[in-house]
């Protein structure tokens, strides 16, 4: 499975939360293809067991690889948090999540070494942000907050400004971060970043908000620049679409962040039948 500059760089989610990291991309390198895939059918994943996740992960894994991307990013913050480190090293290509970059930039933020992080169930049981704050600065200190409902208020549209579900939601579990006196808070799951209206009211002015798919996507940027592995055309990139539940409220929900002419086309497919182990061997045929 060698690297083609000109491959697309595959992306995938639990479910629309990944979108934002692709619409970072399109700016950052427009002329790149994408590759994204949403597992719409077993949103969401912060919720589940960690052997679950990582199953579910490695599905995920194996369906980019059985369309030759370049590079994978998890653009969802509960598998940076669970998928095992030495297995993504050992993929053929290039594997990033979103947990590393967004601590750097929230170190790189905060003032007073007080950083909020909203994540997943699983993403703060993991510790996984709170280790990497640590790992840069060991005087920062962190305030990690469960924010259950969130994923499903994205994935079925209320994440507007002024939405009453989103901002009671929000009433209900940010008290403690608020309390805490934090500067920075990390949004540990890439569905949050749809919330941001909602969490720039709770929060007001004097805190910053961390998105984690533009710090991945950032951080792609630099690490295919660096590796020669950027596509050398400057515009024209295209986006695949493909997620495992019927397709036409993602289209109709993904059309809000993306232009106009990327939300229509994604197409089904039965992710639980690609086994990582399979195409790792290059033993697995396509199952479409």
């Amino acid at each position: 499975m060698a690297a083609d500059p000109g491959a697309p760089i595959g992306v995938f989610d639990s479910g629309l939360g990944g979108l934002t990291t692709v619409r970072e991309l399109r700016t950052l390198l427009p002329g790149e293809d994408i590759l994204y895939f949403g597992d719409t059918g077993r949103v969401p994943y912060g919720t589940r067991g960690r052997d679950t996740i990582v199953d579910y992960t490695r599905q995920d894994i194996a369906f980019l690889l059985s369309k030759h991307v370049k590079t994978i990013i998890a653009a969802c913050g509960t598998v940076s948090s669970t998928y095992p480190a030495e297995e993504g090293r050992a993929l053929p290509v290039g594997y990033t999540g979103v947990v590393q970059a967004a601590a750097h930039a929230a170190l790189k933020v905060t003032k007073t070494g007080r950083v909020g992080i909203l994540g997943t169930e699983a993403t703060v049981r993991s510790g996984s942000y709170q280790v990497a704050l640590a790992a840069g600065d060991r005087k920062v200190k962190s305030f990690a907050c469960a924010c259950p409902l969130f994923v499903p208020l994205v994935e079925n549209g209320h994440f507007a400004p002024d939405d009453p579900m989103a901002h009671l939601a929000a009433e209900e579990y940010l008290g403690p971060i608020k309390e805490a006196g934090v500067d920075t808070v990390i949004l540990g799951c890439t569905h949050y970043p749809l919330l941001w209206g909602v969490l720039e009211r709770q929060f007001g002015p004097g805190v910053a908000l961390i998105d984690p798919g533009r710090q991945a996507a950032l951080a792609m940027r630099d690490k295919l620049a660096q590796e020669a592995m950027l596509n050398p055309r400057e515009t024209g990139g295209r986006v695949e679409y493909y997620v495992s539940d019927e397709p036409s409220r993602f289209n109709a929900l993904a059309g809000i962040f993306l232009p106009e002419d990327a939300a229509a086309s994604a197409r089904q497919i039965h992710v639980e039948k690609y086994d990582l182990d399979l195409i790792l061997k290059g033993a697995m045929p396509g199952v479409e």
